[in-house]
């Protein structure tokens, strides 16, 4: 008896692959030499970074970073990298996610904490406050998502970081203040989700600056006038 031979499926190109996290950071970080650089302005750099974070596949990724020198050197690296081994059970995952969940509860991250690359914060019939005004951020972009239902999610941050925001509202109120910092080297929080019959907020807390950042800034013009004078 002939069997019929099942027609093996076509492992995908790179570039339909899905986009890892680790893929998405590298191409962040390619924009934000461009922009330091001057290649890209601030308004198209976060247009682009906005589309990183939202890219699904790797030739996606590829896309925001085709017209800049840097995807076309040597040195440079692709979007796609190769996922590392599975770690072994027991395992503690590195840099994992932040989770803050409210449930007919409270739940609230304040004072002097390391900001992790990505935060997810649910308010079921809750409230949820975010408070980076005094955090350590130890990466370039924070990617905040948020979903209340019948709750609330507050988001504060300092002055002197850029704040992005795409989300929506369904019979609720999602806003996010964008902010703009004169430094290309600050870091930029990106919050996104949904706002189901309750709000999401997220605005900076006047008053309060990440005060690392102002000394770097401060050495940067010192440098700068040093050399001027030196002519």
């Amino acid at each position: 008896m002939d069997l019929q031979k099942r027609p093996t499926q076509e492992p995908p190109s790179p570039p339909e692959l899905r986009a890892s996290d680790a893929d998405r950071d590298r191409i962040a970080d390619l924009l934000r030499e461009a922009l330091a650089e001057g290649r890209l302005t601030a308004e198209e750099h976060s247009e682009r970074v906005e589309g990183v974070l939202n890219a699904k596949t790797v030739g996606e990724l590829d896309v925001f970073v085709r017209d800049l020198p840097a995807a076309h050197t040597g040195s440079a690296t692709t979007a796609y990298a190769a996922v590392p081994n599975r770690p072994s059970p027991g395992a503690i995952p590195v840099d994992p996610d932040e989770h803050l969940v409210a449930v007919f509860s409270a739940s609230m991250r304040k004072g002097r904490w390391r900001a992790g690359r990505r935060i997810h914060a649910y308010a079921i019939f809750g409230s949820v406050e975010i408070d980076l005004s005094e955090a350590i951020f130890e990466y370039r972009q924070v990617m905040i998502k948020a979903i209340s239902v019948f709750g609330s999610v507050d988001i504060r941050v300092p002055e002197n970081v850029s704040l992005r925001g795409s989300g929506g509202g369904v019979l609720g109120s999602f806003e996010v203040d964008t902010l703009d910092s004169g430094d290309p080297d600050a870091p930029v929080v990106y919050v996104d989700g949904l706002a189901v019959l309750g709000s999401v907020e997220a605005r900076p807390k006047r008053g309060k600056v990440i005060a690392d950042l102002i000394d770097r800034v401060t050495r940067k013009v010192d440098h700068s006038l040093r050399k001027h004078l030196d002519r």
